[in-house]
């Protein structure tokens, strides 16, 4: 830990930003050497100043770096800096990757990484996608990297695991401060199979101007990022343009186009997004980046697909019929009557039946969509 006070001591250096951070450990190899630099040699560095420079030889560490190595100590966290071998790969190749990463769990180097972000409050149909796709993906052995945000990151995170795959979660707050706090059981099951990472100090809360901060590095430890669902001014989107600007492949689930959540990624579409439907319409995309594991899918079609639709094994005439009916978006039980042509109590009963049956999910308002077949 005592390695770390040089690291954590020139983060606190006024005026050195990630950029600046960065050149200044291509130029000396660490941060202990930066420290032990001459002015003149520091100054030979593009972005240090006079005012940099003068900080740098004439620091003092104050208490604070010390209490945050003991924190990091007494937390069993893991700080990965820049030099570490154990750095995530491609980010450590953007201009401003973070100097180091407070971990919790492993890290992977050089594992094939994608990221799957989108809305904090998805319909039915972007849940099912966003783990459908992080199942699928970790079963040919990508990592799944998102922001364990509720919604699509969170079900994104729970498909990985659901194929014993690895998935890691950045952070928009510090590793003390789990946010959104209903997952912290999920942070713990991310932390036996991958990591919990965040830049921000330990007790940082979940600021607002974290969060674009955190985007850069769930993109930038990725070779592609997929926006499953997002409204026109998503978040999600700011991740998409990182990617974009990093040289990383960007991909969009296609939605309703009558659903105001999906605006977003159809306008990524429109702008040269890739359009995928599953797992293999992103292999052939990033098979130049990476070595993809040759695995058998654990299940090939998730129920909306027709095949899925069509099985009518242990239903009768009517409840096929009603199967028939839905789709991956909600329906109203009304509409589900007027297609069908049967009665409103039957109909009803056909429901309860298909949905104990774990064919259907009824959503608030008497909405009832297909569920994806997860056995």
């Amino acid at each position: 830990m005592d390695d770390l006070t040089p690291w954590f001591s020139l983060k606190s250096i006024p005026g050195v930003g990630n950029y600046t951070y960065k050149r200044l450990i291509t130029a000396f190899g660490s941060a202990a050497r930066v420290f032990a630099a001459a002015r003149t040699q520091l100054l030979a560095v593009e972005g240090v100043t006079e005012a940099i420079a003068g900080h740098i030889t004439g620091y003092q560490v104050p208490d604070t770096v010390y209490k945050n190595i003991d924190l990091c100590r007494q937390k069993n966290i893991r700080v990965v800096t820049l030099t570490d071998p154990v750095y995530p790969r491609l980010l450590s190749e953007l201009p401003d990757p973070p100097p180091y990463l407070y971990v919790l769990g492993a890290l992977e180097p050089d594992a094939a990484c994608i990221s799957i972000v989108g809305s904090r409050n998805p319909t039915g149909y972007g849940r099912s996608m966003a783990r459908r796709l992080g199942r699928e993906l970790a079963e040919y052995g990508l990592l799944i990297v998102s922001g364990m945000a509720r919604g699509i990151d969170t079900e994104a995170h729970q498909g990985a695991l659901e194929a014993g795959g690895k998935t890691v979660a950045v952070l928009g707050s510090g590793l003390a401060r789990i946010y959104p706090r209903e997952n912290k059981a999920l942070a713990e099951n991310i932390v036996d199979n991958g990591a919990v990472v965040s830049e921000f100090p330990i007790f940082a809360e979940p600021q607002a101007h974290h969060f674009p901060m955190r985007n850069r590095i769930i993109s930038g430890m990725a070779v592609g990022t997929i926006v499953v669902e997002a409204a026109r001014k998503s978040g999600s989107l700011i991740t998409a343009r990182l990617a974009a600007e990093q040289g990383r492949e960007v991909f969009a689930v296609p939605g309703s186009i009558q659903s105001f959540k999906s605006t977003g990624t159809h306008g990524l579409l429109k702008q040269g997004a890739r359009l995928i439907e599953n797992a293999a319409d992103v292999l052939p995309e990033i098979a130049h980046m990476v070595d993809i594991q040759t695995f058998s899918m654990k299940k090939e079609q998730a129920s909306c697909d027709p095949s899925i639709i069509n099985s009518t094994r242990g239903v009768d005439t009517d409840e096929t019929l009603v199967l028939r009916t839905l789709e991956c978006y909600p329906i109203h039980i009304d509409d589900i009557v007027r297609k069908t042509g049967l009665e409103p109590g039957k109909t009803a009963g056909i429901l309860i039946r298909l949905e104990l049956a774990g064919r259907i999910r009824q959503e608030p308002g008497n909405y009832f969509l297909l569920k994806e077949d997860d056995k």
